[in-house]
């Protein structure tokens, strides 16, 4: 007859306590010269100490040990160090000289804990998988570590007897229901159920990735699980925009607030340049009206000022202080100090110019990307109008991801959307374009997510390209193709290349935080000449290849002619030459 679990407290026999003491003399323990705080930050890619141990226990068959693994597998994918300790591995080492008797039991969790706390308080996070049926020997192993200062989190799988022994995995059931096994847990020795758990997991319900999603989400509360990988595992990535109640306590107090311009932006930039008049009007204030076209579009929270030091900033972000850089230029021209806080959005911004449906925040983005099925996200950004070996790199790519057994591929193409030089083509006419393309069918629209990416264009070239690539890890992608010269600008006084045009794939590469993310190479495709389409560039045959610029191009639409056939889709071209030619009847 099988019994319910929470009966064997009562109906076996309370087991003979057994008292362990040190028999060791002449010790003394010795203090660390390293701190937590330092292994942390030379062991994960998260600044503060983490380390924890996480004591799964339950029945055997209950599922910790898959559970704990798969939790390890996930924590050591987004750079949270973890290891899993697993009863039978430890009976393989340091305890195989312990059987199962109560006081070989009491040994073994004694040991275990001593090393998970070892592992703690190194800074990984120790993931203890140990029927430990006893609630002494768990509350001496939480006691192990509260007494070293660190976090114990006691999770008990609670899996129904019989739903354990129908999985049986290694056939201990039937072995102990016969009688080859004595003292096994659950038929003829007792498991206490845990008076007081943090976690309790439902793995006969729950699905093994519903366990580690719960898990998960403790470790996110207790600030252990940090946010960053939070959102790289497609958890939600905070907004900035207000609830509908605090946006109308703050709209109510707009009339005592100073009012701050903004220019023509597409985002809420994180420091603003204001010049001394304006410091000192601001300076006292709380509360700052950020304005656009005389609407309030944020309000900046305990406005903080700094030195606006240009020079150092040039310099740093873009290698150079020569003013015929265009962002160079306006950071120059800017007022002498920074203002910068916390930002509380009031309302998404919208330009209605007819492009609003395609601004989406990465949350919307991910929902839309739910909704497609996709598996595998793709990321592709350009602020120049897509010609056919764009597009062939693009489709290649998705090619490529099924062939590596992704079933749903999406491409995320994602065109710069703020502020641009001015000869380079307008969002309008490049979204068009674009759109044009997917109606063609040179991308594929059931697998395109087109959406603007709403940054200004700085041309800051690899330091700049760092910031695109971990914007969109907020959209979710997996994977982000890195074109030649990103962000790129030519030199003002040479016209050569101001930045190496293979440093953006190169610095992307050894780009830490970018977690999951792989970064896919540029391939250089040209105009192939015998084929007359676009190809990947072959040097071994360069005489076949012409290379049509961005500058050549504009000439051509400009002077109202065709490209060569194949360089890009005919509907496609007709959007970019009527632009060239409406900005030469408004010069005539």
């Amino acid at each position: 007859m099988e019994f319910p679990l929470q009966l064997f407290n009562v109906m076996i026999p309370a087991r003979k306590r057994i008292r362990l003491e040190s028999r060791a003399t002449n010790i003394t323990p010795q203090s660390h010269r390293v701190t937590r705080e330092q292994r942390a930050q030379a062991l994960g890619k998260y600044p503060n100490f983490r380390g924890c141990t996480i004591w799964f226990t339950g029945l055997s068959g209950s599922g910790k040990t898959t559970i704990s693994f798969a939790l390890e597998k996930v924590l050591c994918s987004v750079g949270l160090p973890a290891y899993g300790l697993d009863g039978d591995n430890m009976r393989h080492g340091i305890c195989k000289n312990l059987g199962f008797s109560e006081e070989d039991r009491e040994e073994n969790i004694r040991r275990v804990a001593e090393v998970a706390k070892l592992f703690a308080d190194l800074g990984i996070i120790a993931l203890a998988s140990f029927i430990s049926p006893f609630e002494r020997d768990r509350r001496r192993a939480r006691k192990i570590h509260e007494d070293s200062g660190l976090i114990f989190i006691e999770c008990f799988i609670d899996t129904p007897l019989e739903v354990c022994e129908r999985r049986d995995p290694k056939g201990l059931y039937e072995k102990a229901r016969v009688g080859k096994i004595l003292d096994f847990t659950g038929i003829d020795s007792a498991y206490e159920v845990p008076e007081n758990p943090e976690l309790i997991l439902h793995a006969a319900e729950e699905t093994v990735i519903q366990c580690v999603q719960r898990v998960l989400q403790y470790l996110h509360e207790r600030g252990i699980f940090p946010d960053e990988a939070l959102m790289r595992l497609g958890g939600k990535v905070r907004e900035l925009f207000v609830d509908e109640s605090e946006r109308l306590r703050l709209e109510a107090s707009l009339s005592q607030m100073p009012k701050l311009s903004l220019e023509k932006v597409q985002s809420i930039p994180i420091v603003l340049p204001v010049t001394s008049e304006e410091k000192a009007k601001l300076e006292n204030a709380d509360l700052i009206a950020l304005c656009y076209d005389g609407h309030t579009m944020a309000i900046l929270l305990k406005p903080e000022f700094y030195p606006h030091r240009k020079e150092e900033r040039c310099a740093r972000q873009f290698g150079t202080c020569h003013l015929g850089h265009p962002t160079v230029k306006m950071i120059m021209q800017a007022g002498d100090w920074l203002v910068g806080g916390e930002v509380k959005t009031l309302k998404p911004i919208k330009w209605n110019d007819g492009l609003d449906q395609y601004r989406l925040t990465p949350m919307e983005i991910r929902q839309r990307l739910v909704e497609m099925g996709a598996d595998a996200i793709f990321a592709f950004q350009l602020r120049n109008p897509i010609h056919n070996g764009h597009a062939l790199l693009m489709n290649d790519t998705k090619r490529t991801l099924i062939s590596r057994g992704y079933k749903r591929p999406v491409l995320l193409l994602h065109p710069l959307g703020g502020w641009t030089k001015d000869d380079d083509v307008p969002l309008a006419v490049r979204m068009k374009q674009h759109q044009t393309l997917l109606e063609e069918g040179v991308l594929d629209p059931e697998s395109t997510l087109l959406a603007i990416f709403p940054s200004p264009m700085l041309y800051a070239g690899p330091t700049e390209v760092m910031w695109h690539a971990r914007a969109r890890m907020a959209a979710g992608i997996h994977f982000y193709i890195v074109g030649r010269d990103p962000a790129g600008i030519q030199h003002p006084d040479t016209g050569d290349y101001l930045y190496d045009p293979t440093h953006g794939s190169k610095i992307l590469s050894m780009t830490p935080g970018l977690g999951d993310v792989e970064i896919l190479p540029f391939k250089v495709a040209a105009y192939n000449k015998r084929t007359q389409q676009m190809d990947y560039f072959d040097p071994s045959r360069k005489e076949e290849f012409d290379f049509i610029s961005g500058s050549r191009m504009r000439k051509i639409a400009r002077e109202g002619a065709q490209p060569p056939d194949g360089f890009m889709a005919p509907k496609a071209w007709e959007v970019l030459a009527n632009y060239y030619r409406s900005l030469q009847n408004t010069v005539q």
